[in-house]
């Protein structure tokens, strides 16, 4: 009846029995929806694994519908939504495995104090009542052996002390054999063991079809399937977690190369750049020098001496005009001087 209900809602939709008055209040579900169980969309739900186990959680208060879960797997939201449907799956299971542990942990404990060797049972009524009499005969017995033996009868003496001796090998007989129906009826026990998968106890070294029905039971396969999961959602995260590390150690070495990269091609710019103001500089100075050197070319081309020769023929005019004074000065003393 549940498939062909299933084919239905599949085929006509889950509406298709509700009136027209009931359809306008009707919301077509999705897989996004707070209604839909996420643990069934994206792995399994818990609820599923314990139905008729001493773990039963009762049935889960939200929408179970392999239409919504196959929508999912085909939605281009997919992965995007996983992770965030897996964490929240997982916290619930740790919750389980939390509660579960502390289980195992109390039964361990109840087996480690089932080990401790149980004081002996105390022994019946009529073997308690037989060790009485033979206890007070041999006692008689040793009263009597010291009494021959102050009064010298040590034959009298050693015939009581062989009978005491029997008494003895009696009672130690009825002590053994109370000793031995207690070790029997101990190992008629049968010993416990326990479940570190899902917290049953078992009896130890059983019957392998028992041990097998255990193994495939819903309670030590639900527990399994939920361990599993935990197990791999921690390794998953883990190597996510180390790629992420390794991504950001990449990215940091990155970076560090291109600062020094950076750093190196300022270094040559920043060379470049004063070999070329030097170089600049110098070409300016050698122009400065070759400017001045073809001034005083053209100078010496308006004038047809240079500017130092200009001024060495100022001088030397200067000083003829004044040798010419003084040799005229002495010509007219000399006539002065001379007779008429």
């Amino acid at each position: 009846m549940d498939a062909q209900r299933a084919l239905l809602d599949e085929l006509m939709g889950a509406s298709r029995n509700l009136t027209e008055e009931e359809r306008k209040g009707y919301k077509e579900l999705t897989w996004d929806d707070k209604e839909v169980c996420r643990f069934y969309m994206v792995r399994f739900c818990p609820h599923d694994l314990f139905v008729n186990t001493r773990s039963d959680l009762g049935p889960c208060p939200k929408v179970h519908d392999p239409k919504l879960k196959e929508s999912f797997e085909t939605s281009p939201r997919h992965d995007s939504y996983v992770p965030k449907f897996e964490g929240e799956l997982a916290h619930f299971c740790e919750k389980l495995v939390m509660d579960l542990d502390r289980r195992v942990r109390r039964g361990r404990e109840r087996l480690d104090q089932e080990d401790v060797p149980p004081p002996p049972p105390p022994i019946s009524a009529e073997k308690s009542e037989q060790l009485s009499v033979l206890e007070e005969k041999i006692k008689n017995l040793l009263e009597q052996v010291e009494s021959l033996g102050e009064a010298g009868q040590v034959d009298e003496a050693e015939a009581l002390m062989r009978k005491v001796e029997l008494l003895n090998v009696e009672k130690t007989a009825l002590t053994q054999q109370s000793q031995q129906s207690n070790v029997l009826m101990m190992a008629q026990e049968k010993k416990m063991a326990l479940c570190e998968t899902c917290g049953s106890f078992l009896i130890a070294n059983d019957a392998a079809e028992r041990t097998q029905s255990h193994v495939t039971g819903k309670q030590h396969v639900g527990y399994g399937m939920v361990r599993d999961f935990l197990s791999e959602y921690k390794a998953a995260r883990e190597k996510a977690k180390e790629e992420e590390r390794l991504a950001r150690e990449k990215e940091v070495e990155e970076k560090r190369k291109q600062r020094e990269k950076e750093y190196e091609s300022r270094h040559r710019s920043g060379s470049s750049d004063r070999d070329r103001y030097r170089d600049r500089d110098y070409g300016r100075e050698r122009d400065r020098y070759r400017e001045r050197d073809r001034e005083h070319e053209r100078s010496y081309d308006r004038n047809g001496r240079g500017t130092r020769d200009r001024d060495r023929g100022s001088d030397w005019k200067y000083s003829n005009s004044r040798n010419g004074r003084d040799r005229n000065r002495e010509r007219d003393r000399s006539r002065s001087q001379s007779p008429v």
